[in-house]
């Protein structure tokens, strides 16, 4: 099931890719932009709840659709970046096995514990 899963987010990923391309920016800049959404981290130097609600928020696709229609419905372009840059470094994450964090800690993720004490 990890095959079939992995499989799916990276279909994800080179759909955030193909969208990209429908843009008007240089390649560079979905290099540049990509790991953005791991800036909401900083959330962890408060705490754990505030670190998770902050990561969640920037790793959510329902959010990052929701952008990305709201920046077509606009005609926006930079709302449409934004998007498809949160839809694609989520499913990016979740290729690595980096998933949604529980407010326990960072290593508690919606697919299942991360870090070097992860057990499989």
């Amino acid at each position: 099931m990890k095959t079939v899963i992995k499989l799916e987010e990276l279909g994800l990923f080179i759909l955030g890719i193909y969208l990209f391309s429908l843009l008007h920016y240089q390649w560079y800049w979905f290099l540049v932009w990509i790991l953005a959404p791991d800036f909401s981290m900083i959330g962890y130097a408060f705490n754990a709840k505030a670190g998770a609600f902050s990561y969640n928020l920037f790793h959510h696709r329902g959010i990052a659709v929701l952008l990305y229609l709201l920046g077509i419905y606009l005609n926006n372009e930079v709302l449409q970046l934004i998007g498809i840059i949160l839809f694609s470094h989520a499913a990016m994450d979740r290729f690595f096995g980096y998933g949604l964090k529980y407010e326990t800690s960072f290593e508690y993720t919606h697919l299942g514990k991360i870090g070097k004490n992860k057990v499989d």
